[in-house]
């Protein structure tokens, strides 16, 4: 690890600070979005970190309204369009997609911080990643092809290829480390057993997980490495920000690579930050991307603020359980708050479950949820009483037969909202 994940947080502080005391001025001249939303807050000098909060947030609903009001590529752009050389794409799965390029210099800035992750997931030179996505306009995986290039490792893209294909290739080239979103390392292993192949003595002894919320999730996690004989490691990004987080040998959570971004946690509703232990909006800035910056930028995430102490040294901001949830994914049921995590964790201490369904809907002024799950009949009390000691609630449960509920490559989209079509 460098030497600034062990340093003190006034080191680590300073680092910052200085980053972002050469980006702000560097960016404003040229960078038109910026201009306007920084206007009026020209005499902050950035004497301290506390100075950022003076800033406006930066939304993601701004910045799709920019590009609808200036199209195509909007107005964050600091410098002309001849200096970029990627465009990607965010999923959509909140709202309209919102396209961001990068030049060569943040494009290498991608894949350090992807080198990061990778490092803390013990992957080295000698590895052999496989990268089990079909590459598209949606940065995926794209930025974990390039760090683990610039680690040295051999580096397998699997785009193109079935899931079947997929597990051939990995059992062919004796792959190492496996990346892909947590719900697809669990379809492939599901589809692995029915192919009569055995993932589990295979040759992968890492699997990294992005896109969703899943491998901080301590029954999911297990899953995966039940599934796979392997350890399993989580990371966090975002198309807008970059690759902020990352797991280490302890797997309680996330760490922020603070040498890249300024971490804050505040109350959605205050704005105020919230205290160790506490659960709060993650508000991210990044300090090596200035031809596309995102400063103070709202991610949506819900995070719990974990201190800066860990036992695997590192002294960067730790992210307790991970991304919980997205902020605006909270159910009220009953009077209690839910989150699809909750339930991913229950339901997945059941080896039995193969896939599951939340179904939402409304009852007058109240929320309600049922599951459907993909078991035996004979799991369906057990699962309730699981449930209900972990959420207080009883949930309606319907089994339905294996093969039933959709499989996901990319973003697991288990909840199917019905209050919008009530």
């Amino acid at each position: 690890m460098s030497h600034l994940e062990t340093a003190s947080r006034p080191l680590i502080e300073a680092h910052q600070l200085a980053r972002l005391q050469f980006g702000v001025p560097y960016l404003l001249p040229t960078n038109r979005f910026y201009q306007e939303k920084l206007s009026g807050t020209e005499s902050i000098a950035f004497e301290s970190l506390a100075d950022l909060a003076h800033l406006p947030f930066t939304t993601k609903r701004a910045l799709v309204a920019d590009q609808e009001a200036r199209p195509l590529f909007g107005s964050n752009l600091t410098f002309p369009l001849s200096e970029y050389i990627r465009l990607h794409q965010t999923s959509g799965t909140t709202g309209h997609p919102l396209k961001i390029l990068d030049t060569q210099e943040s494009w290498d800035w991608w894949a350090d911080c992807w080198k990061t992750v990778y490092q803390a997931a013990s992957v080295t030179a000698n590895d052999i990643v496989f990268l089990a996505f079909g590459f598209g306009p949606f940065i995926g995986f794209w930025s974990a092809y390039e760090g683990a290039k610039k680690l040295g490792a051999l580096t397998v893209p699997g785009g193109g290829m079935d899931s079947l294909q997929r597990l051939r290739a990995i059992q062919e080239i004796g792959a190492t480390v496996l990346v892909c979103t947590p719900s697809y390392a669990l379809r492939l292993a599901e589809i692995a057993q029915e192919h009569g192949m055995n993932v589990r003595d295979s040759t992968v002894r890492v699997t990294i997980h992005a896109g969703e919320p899943g491998a901080s999730i301590p029954a999911t996690r297990e899953r995966i490495e039940n599934a796979w004989g392997a350890k399993t490691y989580d990371h966090a990004g975002m198309t807008e920000m970059g690759a902020f987080g990352f797991a280490c040998s302890e797997q309680r959570g996330l760490h922020v690579n603070e040498a890249e971004f300024i971490a804050e946690i505040l109350d959605p509703q205050s704005g105020q930050p919230v205290l160790e232990g506490e659960a709060g909006e993650l508000v991210l800035t990044n300090l090596g991307r200035w031809g596309t910056p995102a400063i103070r930028y709202r991610s949506g995430d819900l995070v719990r603020h974990g201190g800066y102490t860990c036992a695997c040294g590192r002294s960067f901001l730790h992210l307790s359980g991970g991304v919980l949830g997205r902020v605006d994914d909270m159910l009220i049921v009953r009077g209690i708050n839910v989150y699809p995590s909750a339930l991913a964790d229950v339901l997945h201490r059941f080896p039995e479950v193969a896939e599951y369904r939340v179904i939402v809907t409304r009852e007058g002024p109240m929320d309600e949820i049922a599951l459907q799950v993909e078991c035996p009949s004979t799991l369906t009390i057990e699962i309730q009483e699981e449930l209900r000691i972990a959420l207080h609630l009883r949930v309606p449960i319907e089994t339905v037969e294996p093969g039933t509920l959709p499989r996901f490559e990319l973003k697991a989209k288990r909840v199917d909202d019905r209050r919008k079509r009530s």
